[in-house]
């Protein structure tokens, strides 16, 4: 069971780097264009923002089962770096990452200016993406 969602959450973060990053292309090509922020672009924001839910409950479950996830916590996890990656950094990166994308979905679904909200989508999915990136343990990436 641990080995198939292993597999599912390295997996699906080929989806959700792939969704995030047409989310962020997608807003910025709306913006430039100076075209409005229609229910279609907010669809194309809520299938990143589904994604990255959907990665996180996966890695949730994984770090709960995994022997190098919750199992793995004491005062030797700080000393070992590739131990704290996956104790530690990861789980904690991933969930900030998913908090910004999460508030950049919720602040853009709320009427208003569509510039406002075409950048709002933009810089936190943005930011969302680079902490996704700087965390994932390319290492053992499939």
């Amino acid at each position: 069971m641990y080995t198939g969602f292993q597999h599912l959450h390295s997996y699906l973060a080929y989806l959700l780097l792939g969704v995030l990053l047409f989310s962020i292309l997608y807003s910025i090509f709306k913006f430039v264009t100076k075209q409005s922020f229609t229910e279609g672009v907010r669809k194309v924001a809520l299938g990143g923002f589904i994604a990255s839910h959907l990665q996180l409950l996966i890695g949730l479950v994984l770090f709960v089962l995994s022997p190098l996830g919750l199992s793995a916590y004491s005062g030797d996890v700080m000393s070992d770096s590739v131990a704290r990656l996956y104790a530690l950094e990861h789980p904690l990166t991933m969930i900030i990452a998913i908090v910004l994308i999460s508030v950049g979905y919720i602040k853009a679904k709320k009427p208003g200016d569509d510039a406002r909200r075409f950048k709002t989508v933009i810089l936190y999915y943005t930011l969302g993406l680079i902490l996704i990136l700087i965390r994932i343990p390319w290492q053992a990436w499939p």
